[in-house]
């Protein structure tokens, strides 16, 4: 077997650990917290805020990092500090602390996360690099499958504390041997080219990108907001409710049926991927994406609506179905609309501008909480920018088709 497909393995599991403490797994964190200590949920939430702004602070640079320091120590000193943080958080008595803990849970954010696994995986693949990337990126709704209940039944077996430690020891029982035997900088290390082909000869220069492939172009352009806005408002509504769905459900489902409701939620962001996967490239991509947040608009009313425990189920669903999207489509509206040498600087400024966007969007949920009294008011505003999501992405249907006809 191509050692990159082992390659691939790891990151999946990388992805598995770092999505399910770092994301999925701060839905139960901030739940715990907030009955265990009788804190505020904006004081909570506000210091989840900090962990997403100082990671995409971190995640800015994670490559040159990657580059001087090498994939096996980035991502076990990632490990480490992923792993303390989460024990940290069940130690703590005082708010305060949580703006120690999770900025460091944020180094292992950076070094477990999206931006991480396509530095892993990018190097071993040409042909074959969407699928690598894919198979790896779904390891983080694996996470949320089998992290989340897991933590959940554990905290109500063992306590908070021998819960969290019971899987930071398999974390790293798990990852420290496959990352120390397969991560390596990339195929050449081992003779080899992408694919397992030849090696390729070595370039003898670089190339500048100049015009319109500079980055400050395109940010003075409505059709690269008009990219760029939609993902960004749908992210922040996606993020803030899948952080405070533990807390949102848990007086209708118990705090077990609350975790079962998020492992569902990323069942169906995989079969939501899967599915779009198989027709999105023969179809209008914004009409696509337009259709992806109506879904998880309506599946907000279905929550606000008071329904029952089977309707909650349902609408939590319909809302997995589009979360994988959110985070995967982009690049693939890039790349029909964009220029071919500009898709690296335009997909890394938009996940750039969507991670500092969305960094605020669980604090100000749990400030709009606890000034109303209940959920409602914030999942609202969800939808709202949700909606506000599918407008701008419609709106800019036009200067996108111009773009493409003078391409």
């Amino acid at each position: 077997m191509y050692q990159g497909w082992k390659v691939v393995g790891c990151a999946f599991l990388i992805a598995v650990f770092g999505w399910g403490f770092g994301f999925y797994g701060i839905g139960v964190f901030l739940a715990e917290l907030v009955e265990r200590h009788g804190w505020a949920t904006s004081s909570v939430a506000s210091a989840v805020t900090v962990l997403y702004l100082v990671g995409a602070a971190l995640i800015a640079f994670i490559g040159d990092v990657f580059e001087r320091f090498g994939p096996r120590r980035v991502v076990l000193v990632g490990m480490s500090a992923m792993g303390t943080a989460a024990i940290g958080l069940t130690w703590i008595r005082q708010p305060w602390q949580l703006y120690v803990v999770f900025p460091l849970m944020a180094v292992g954010w950076a070094a477990m996360s999206g931006a991480a696994l396509n530095v892993i995986v990018a190097p071993w693949f040409e042909r074959k690099r969407g699928l690598a990337i894919s198979i790896a990126f779904n390891g983080a709704a694996v996470g949320g499958v089998l992290l989340v209940p897991t933590l959940v039944f554990l905290i109500g077996r063992l306590g908070f504390t021998a819960a969290v430690l019971s899987l930071v020891i398999v974390m790293v029982g798990v990852l420290t041997p496959l990352v120390l035997w397969l991560l390596v900088s990339g195929p050449e290390v081992l003779g080899l080219g992408p694919d397992g082909d030849a090696p390729a000869p070595r370039a003898t220069g670089k190339t500048k990108g100049g015009g319109v492939t500079q980055t400050r172009d395109f940010l003075r352009t409505w059709h690269f907001w008009s990219v760029t806005l939609p993902f960004a408002l749908g992210l922040t509504a996606q993020i803030s409710v899948i952080i405070h769905q533990v807390s949102f459900l848990k007086p209708t489902l118990g705090t077990e049926g609350a975790g079962w409701a998020v492992s569902l939620t990323s069942v169906c962001a995989v079969l939501g991927r899967l599915a779009v996967g198989l027709f999105v490239d023969r179809v209008n991509r914004r009409a696509v994406i337009a259709g992806n947040f109506l879904l998880q608009a309506t599946s907000i009313v279905l929550m606000l609506s008071g329904p029952g425990p089977l309707l909650l189920y349902v609408a939590c669903a319909m809302f997995g179905l589009g979360v994988g999207n959110t985070t995967s489509l982009p690049s693939v509206v890039v790349q029909a609309e964009f220029p071919k040498a500009a898709f690296g600087q335009v997909v890394s400024t938009i996940i750039a501008i969507n991670q500092f966007t969305y960094s605020f969007g669980p604090g100000l949920l749990g400030w709009l909480r606890d000034g109303v009294g209940s959920y409602d008011a914030a999942f609202a505003a969800c939808l709202v920018l949700q909606l506000a999501a599918v407008a701008i992405l419609l709106f800019g249907s036009s200067t996108a088709r111009d773009v493409r006809a003078a391409r």
